[in-house]
């Protein structure tokens, strides 16, 4: 059974930067694309970022593209979120998710994804 943790959120001023990890276990990470979603308050949950199994290919929602970068160490089996330039209505609790299939290339829907992590918030106040 897939787990993810993730940690790094916090609280931060707009304009600011946070770095999301996520570690986990039960799978053969390397195999599998992962990807970060969000939840704001009152609203529905949504794709954020995703990278291949292999690294090379990123994918952003169109919102964050230019600040948030999606990487991973597959030594580690860790995905991160380097989040940059970080505005209010990036206030949400962010999830680390795995892709549904392994060597799926990049997932980009919430149904393409098989396993989520229990969340992090992040709050930035303006």
């Amino acid at each position: 059974q897939v787990q993810l943790v993730e940690s790094g959120g916090g609280l931060v001023q707009a304009g600011g930067s946070l770095r999301l990890s996520c570690v986990a276990s039960g799978h053969t990470f390397n195999t599998y694309a992962m990807g970060w979603c969000r939840q704001a308050p009152g609203k529905e949950r949504e794709f954020v970022a995703t990278i291949s199994w292999s690294g090379d290919i990123t994918y952003y929602a169109d919102s964050v593209k230019g600040r948030f970068a999606i990487s991973r160490d597959n030594a580690k089996n860790t995905v991160y979120l380097q989040m940059n330039r970080l505005k209010a209505e990036d206030t949400a609790v962010y999830y680390c998710a795995a892709g549904l299939r392994p060597f799926t290339i990049r997932p980009t829907t919430l149904s393409s994804f098989g396993s989520w992590g229990q969340g992090t918030q992040v709050t930035v106040s303006s």
